[in-house]
Order: structure tokens, then sequence, then C-alpha cells
């Protein structure tokens, strides 16, 4: 076995041997993703669950703000039962012990309150000052998701992975680094093959090819037409949209454009500026330029290829995002170094 690895399995084991004991007879347990969640969120939330049962036997909620918006995510919750409630429908005095995943205290890409206390945090992006106050922290950046941090944790305590949930971990995996094309690390790569044979394949193929609406095509039309190319790079405007994963979904298919390679997508999503920025740009870290481009307007983050943020619109109309979308073009611009040019069309 590789020795960075085996390490991590000792530390997975330390950590959720500590973790499990502590959490033994605390009752009520919550466990919160970042909103609109995605199939890494989900799919950590599931497995945590999933462990504190077998290891305890007592039961636990996730939950998050927002919605599932994007159809993957949507078959994949049905087809693998994962139960969810609304954040905003719980009382949070009920619980005994929060846990978070997938995100952390003060990322703004959460529904839960930044004054109450979080017992966890199991994540993969950078760690945040805000973060180490928790009791428990596990944030491994170097990882591409955090299903590969939970499967640790079920392999080191010896918990049986059934179908359903090795196709949620490792549709995750697969989803949240390309196939190990981006973002991904040894441990990544061991879930990745280890969870593999292990998955319902008619599931994986219903979950990989859905049907969608036909507005989920009006979102790609409206995206190709408003795209402006600036040299390598590439931003475009989909001005409202029903749900914020769309903005990430055709930022990834843009990267697909011959000779770009950076992408910025906006949307607004009731209120709220929804940025996404993929880049294949070696000398480009996706997380640094996202938080330089939007520093004063909102928050945001990511990893080296990829990136998300948040802002808070004053306007919705469609000037007022035009305006904000010659700002984000001015700013990026300015941290890759270069001139404000005249763009070329996408479309012509």
């Amino acid at each position: 076995m590789n020795q960075s690895i085996a390490c991590n399995l000792t530390h997975s084991e330390e950590f959720s041997t500590g973790l499990i004991e502590w959490l033994r007879g605390k009752g009520s347990i919550l466990i919160v993703t970042h909103d609109h969640p995605d199939p890494d969120a989900l799919a950590a939330a599931f497995a945590l669950q999933h462990l504190i049962l077998i290891k305890t036997g007592q039961e636990s909620t996730i939950a998050f703000g927002g919605v599932i918006g994007r159809r993957e995510n949507l078959v994949m919750v049905a087809e693998l039962g994962i139960k969810t409630k609304p954040i905003e429908d719980l009382d949070l005095d009920a619980f005994n012990a929060v846990c978070m995943v997938d995100t952390q205290p003060g990322t703004g890409n959460n529904s839960y309150p930044e004054e109450r206390r979080i017992d966890l945090v199991i994540d993969h992006h950078q760690l945040r000052e805000q973060t180490q106050a928790c009791r428990w922290v596990d944030v491994r950046p170097e990882y591409g998701a955090s299903a590969s941090i939970l499967f640790e944790y079920l392999q080191s305590q010896e918990v049986k992975i059934a179908t359903k949930l090795a196709t949620i971990l490792f549709y995750a995996i697969k989803s949240e680094t390309e196939d190990l094309g981006r973002d991904w690390s040894k441990s990544d790569r061991d879930a990745y093959l280890k969870m593999m044979p292990l998955c319902n394949n008619r599931i994986l193929h219903k979950i990989t090819r859905p049907k969608s609406a036909r507005i989920y095509f009006k979102y790609f039309n409206i995206g190709l037409k408003n795209a402006k190319i600036y040299g390598n790079t590439l931003i475009f405007t989909l001005y409202d949209i029903d749900h914020p994963e769309i903005v990430a979904e055709i930022a990834d298919f843009l990267m697909r454009v011959e000779g770009v390679e950076i992408v910025v997508g906006l949307g607004n999503y009731q209120g709220e500026g929804v940025l996404s920025l993929r880049t294949s740009h070696l000398e480009t870290h996706a997380g640094v330029l996202m938080q330089e481009i939007i520093k004063g307007l909102g928050t945001g983050g990511g990893h080296s290829m990829t990136a998300g943020g948040q802002v808070h619109l004053v306007s919705t109309d469609q000037a007022a995002l035009a305006e904000l979308e010659s700002e984000l073009v001015r700013r990026l611009l300015k941290a890759l170094g270069r001139d404000l040019v005249e763009p070329e069309q996408l479309v012509p």
C-alpha cells in the first residue's frame, strides 16, 4: 500500500473512532451540507449518517438550504433513497450535535446560522479560520472529494458498504473529479477503484443520462449566445435561473471550446449572484482567482481547477447583471495581468 494512503487511513481510523465515541449517546444529530448540494455533499452526508447509525445506533438528519435542481442529482436522490429536510423547517435547538460536510462555517454557501455552535467539520476545501474553533475538524484540501474521506472512515471502521452506498460514493468522486481528470489524489483514486465493482450500473446509467426539461436547453442557448471570449478566457451570463447548479454545468461544457483555458459563468438565483469558474491553465489556481475577482462583492473559493462564488445583488434586472459582468471581466483580466480588450462572441 502507498505510504501516504496508509498514513491517511491511520488518521481516518483514529479520527473516526474518537468521533464515534464522542457522538455515542448524544441523541439527535444534525448533518448540514452546503446549499443546493451536489453529489459530493450528498454522498458525504449519507455516508456519515450511515456510519453513525451502524456504530452508535443513533439516527441523524441531513439538511440543507436551497434546492436540488440538477437533473442528475434529482435522479440520484430518488434512486438511492437519500432522505433530506429543508434546514428552515427544523428546530435547530432540538439537536445535541451538529456536523457539517463539504462546507465550513462562514463560507457563505450554507444556511446554518453563523452564530450557532458546530461540533464537526469534514471538508476538502481550504481550512478556514472559523472552522478551527470546532471540536472535531477533518479538512483535507489535497483530496478531490469529501466522499473519499468518508470512504476511509467506513473502511477503517470495517463498516460494510452495500450497493446503494457504494454507488453514491463512486458517483460523487466520479463527478467531483471528472473521472479522476481534475483535482484528484491517490486516496480519491483508491476509493474510486474500490467502489466501482460494488456499484449498481443500472442506477449509474440513469443518473448520468437523465431526461431533461426543455428549459434546461434554453439555458444552454442563453449561455452560448452571451458567451464572450477574451483571448483564452470566456465569460457568460445566464441572467435569471431556476437552479444554481446550471451555471457550473454550462461552465464545464464551455471548457470544451478550442483555445479556451478559463471559463467564468454568472447567473441570478433569487437575488443572489451565482458564479462558477473553471480552468485548465496550469499557472492559474481557480480558488485563488475566484477570491480575487469577487473581493468586496461576496464570498467564494475552490480548488486548483474549479471554484464557485456568491454575490449579493442590489438589482436583478438585465442591465444590472450586465454591469456586474463587466466589472467581473475587468477584475478577471486585471488578476490575470491582461489589458481590457474588445471580446469576440463565441457564436457570431
